[in-house]
């Protein structure tokens, strides 16, 4: 059985994501199944919005920020 995990990624805008947008312009990738949230910050994410990740299905969240 192949298992391939559904990550959701919360990113902040002027760091994280930032770099996934750099990442992109130099042709560089990532799996299909990240999906990306941005935030102004991810200093304002609350537990609700991981655990509203999760009962979506995510199998891991990242925050990076």
């Amino acid at each position: 059985m192949n298992f391939t995990p559904k990550i959701l990624a919360y990113v902040c805008t002027y760091c994280t994501y930032t770099a996934a947008d750099m990442a992109g312009s130099a042709r560089m990738q990532y799996p299909a199944t990240v999906r990306i949230i941005k935030y102004l910050c991810t200093g304002r994410i609350d537990i609700i919005h991981i655990l509203k990740g999760f009962e979506a299905g995510a199998d891991a969240i990242f925050v990076g920020g």
